[in-house]
């Protein structure tokens, strides 16, 4: 059975309509990085953090998976693959989309997080600062979404993954955020194959040992037919 690891970005929810993580000027979704996506802007603001998040919910819950994230479920299903998708995305496409072996590094949409006692709960479509944690009780409720400055989630275990893979596959990602954009030289470190399946090359695109670009929902299908045969 081959073992894939699979690393998903930006780019392959980008197709399905989701805005990627950061544009050219900076800015998500009009926003400074600095007060949406930081530990310090929702202190700062968690009206303006939880507005955001909301908009970002209801964008994610109206999108469709695309056949990029359909033709990876179809991979996973495979008796001959053991397929973990590691994504950077903070939405549930690719659950939506058949996959069922997911790690979300950088956090859901989906869930809620308390920002006092790191109790965990589903999020509910609309998210406010007076919302009460279920568990300490403290008006405290955060997306559970990792934000700059923070150590992204199951690192120990994406690593152990990685260095026993038989393939690591990059797809839609830009290669300049870490940790994820170091995967390609922990798996060149093993001895692992590595593909980039990218709209454009990555930054770190001179580390893998090939590379394919054009769009996701094109590209993919394709190599998920060549691996199906």
């Amino acid at each position: 059975m081959a073992k894939i690891v699979i690393l998903t970005g930006a780019g392959i929810s980008a197709e399905s309509g989701i805005r990627t993580f950061r544009a050219s000027d900076g800015l998500w979704e009009e926003h400074r990085i600095e007060d949406v996506a930081t530990p310090e802007g929702f202190v700062q603001d968690p009206d303006l953090v939880h507005r955001f998040y909301n908009a970002r919910r209801a964008a994610a819950t109206a999108a469709q998976p695309n056949p990029a994230h359909i033709a990876l479920a179809e991979l996973e299903a495979d008796p001959g693959h053991e397929v973990l998708i590691v994504t950077q995305n903070v939405d549930d496409l690719h659950e939506r989309g058949g996959s069922q072996n997911v790690l979300h590094m950088h956090g859901t949409l989906f869930g809620a997080l308390c920002h006092s006692c790191e109790h965990r709960w589903p999020a509910p479509e609309v998210m406010s600062p007076t919302d009460s944690c279920p568990s300490c009780g403290a008006q405290a409720t955060r997306p559970d979404i990792v934000w700059f400055g923070e150590m992204p989630y199951r690192m120990e275990e994406i690593w152990h993954a990685l260095r026993a893979a038989d393939l690591f596959v990059s797809i839609g990602t830009s290669g300049n955020v870490y940790p994820a954009a170091g995967f390609v030289a922990d798996a060149m470190h093993a001895g692992v194959p590595t593909l980039e399946l990218n709209l454009e090359p990555s930054a770190g695109r001179s580390m893998f040992d090939e590379a394919r670009h054009g769009p996701a929902s094109v590209l993919v299908p394709q190599w998920v037919r060549e691996r199906l045969g």
